[in-house]
This record gives structure tokens, sequence and C-alpha cells, in this order.
């Protein structure tokens, strides 16, 4: 067996054959059959020879994916992922342009590392702040290569990667937004277990409130004096209405009507448009 694959590739020049020499055993010799493709039409019998390029190939997408093992995801995943890199590679490649290998690793590994940057975030992370992470990540491992080296510095990962201080703290937040934590996550603390959601805060009841008497303010300061007064006895007293109604020297009934009818109109109030019109106080009786 010739020590050198490209010696007997049909076509390939003395001079050229240096260049097209395979770097690796999983590059298997398809110049021929990359040369039929390019001159049959479309058809069953075409399809079966581009699937016989890519089974030949599919090993050196399963190695190019295993560069990538051990961040997160399966490796069987990123096999397909790999493998419909190397699809689309074959589809794409012009034989007469050169040697597959040279455009198919790129195009495998351009594949699987958009997979990394589209698929695998728990959160949306733009893609300027996804390069700041990867730039970070490296910079921060070589500072940390040797044993017993200090955490590095923003500023020491900043000198490293020509980052300003403020783009490597971005990166380092962007290091912990690949992956989430469930809510029901347990967390150890000193007073015993706690799940994630126990320490999340929760909306303020009084917010609601505040937004209420906002909407009600126009409303009340519309109301004659006397409205006001009996309102504010019942609401923020908490009065009775036979109270209010000794003290104002009227029937527990009129006060009663009074109530009723101003928190209507406040309400109308509340949820009617603007009125660009000069606000005046609307007789009561």
């Amino acid at each position: 067996m010739p020590t050198d694959p490209t010696a007997v590739r049909p076509g390939v020049p003395p001079a050229a054959r240096g260049a097209l020499r395979h770097t690796h055993e999983d590059a298997p010799d398809t110049v021929a059959l990359f040369h039929r493709l390019a001159r049959m039409d479309p058809g069953p019998e075409r399809d079966r020879l581009r699937d016989e390029i890519v089974v030949a190939w599919l090993p050196m997408a399963h190695r190019i994916a295993g560069r990538f093992r051990d961040r997160g995801e399966a490796v069987d995943d990123l096999r397909q992922v790999a493998a419909l890199g190397l699809v689309k590679a074959v589809d794409r490649f012009d034989p007469s342009r050169g040697a597959f290998e040279s455009y198919a690793v790129p195009t495998v590994t351009g594949e699987v590392k958009r997979h990394f940057r589209d698929r695998t975030w728990a959160l949306h992370v733009p893609r300027r702040v996804q390069d700041l992470r990867n730039q970070v990540r490296v910079a921060r491992r070589e500072l940390t290569q040797r044993p017993g080296s200090p955490e590095p510095t923003p500023e020491a990962v900043s000198a490293v990667t020509g980052l300003t201080v403020r783009e490597v703290a971005t990166g380092i937040e962007a290091l912990d937004s690949f992956s989430t934590l469930s809510l029901d996550a347990d967390l150890t603390r000193a007073d015993g277990r706690h799940s994630l959601a126990e320490t999340l805060g929760a909306d303020d009841p009084s917010y609601a409130t505040v937004v209420d008497r906002e909407a009600a303010r126009e409303g009340l300061r519309r109301l004659p004096e006397r409205e006001r007064t009996i309102l504010y006895m019942r609401f923020f007293e908490h009065r009775t209405q036979s109270s209010i109604a000794e003290e104002l020297g009227l029937s527990q009934m009129h006060v009663s009507r009074l109530i009723s009818r101003s928190c209507a109109d406040i309400r109308a109030e509340a949820l009617a448009e603007p009125d660009p019109s000069p606000s005046t106080e609307r007789p009561r009786h």
C-alpha cells in the first residue's frame, strides 16, 4: 500500500501532492468520487454517491466533535451536529478548488461552534458577549495553569486579552449565563437546606396600593370637601357610617349614598381618558 495517499490520485500533478497530503487517518481518498459527483445530474444515483462520500468522511466529523466533549453537551448530540456540518461541506464543495479536508474541517468545526453559540445557552446572550466569554475563559485558564496560581484579577485578564476591564467583567458575568439552576435546586446554608426559590424576593403588595392611590388622586381632588372628609373618615380612620353621620349631622342613609356615589365617580374618573379642560369641583347636594 502506498505511503502517500495522494500519489495514486488521478489528475493530481506531482508538484501538488505534498500540499494535498492527508494529515489524519480518517481522511479517505474521495477525489475521484467528488469529480463524479460534480458531473452527475440530480437523482437517486447522485444521492447514493453523495451518501457514500458522507459515510466515508464521517469518522473525521466525529473526531472534530470529540474536541468539544466535556462542555456540557452529550457526545452523541455533538456528533449529529458535526455530521450535519459534513453534509453541508459535501454539498458545497467544488473539487476543482483543492482538497476536501481543508474545506470540510473549518465547515464542520464552525457548525459545532454555532451549535454551542445558538442552542446550548440557557439564557439568550448576544454573540459579542459570547465572544468576550470565550476570550476571558481562555485567558483565565492560561493564567491558572501553574499549580497554586491565584484567581486572576480582571486587570490581569485584561492585560492578556487586550480587552478593557469592563469588557472582562462582562465576559465573567457571561461565564455564569451558560446554564441555569432550577428554582427547586437545594442550597446549603448555615441554618439548613433551602431551595433557590426561597431566596428570591416577591412582589411587594404595597405596589398595587400605590397604583390604586395614584389612579384615585385626581378623582378625590375633584370631590367637594364634605365627600372627601367622609371618605377619609370611612376608609382611613375606619369609622362606621353611623358615627360619621352623627358627627356631621347627617342620616346614616345619606352618608351611605354619598360614599357609594363618591366611589363610583372616582372609579369613573380613574378609568376615563384624561380631560384637558381645567378641573372644577362638582356641586353636591
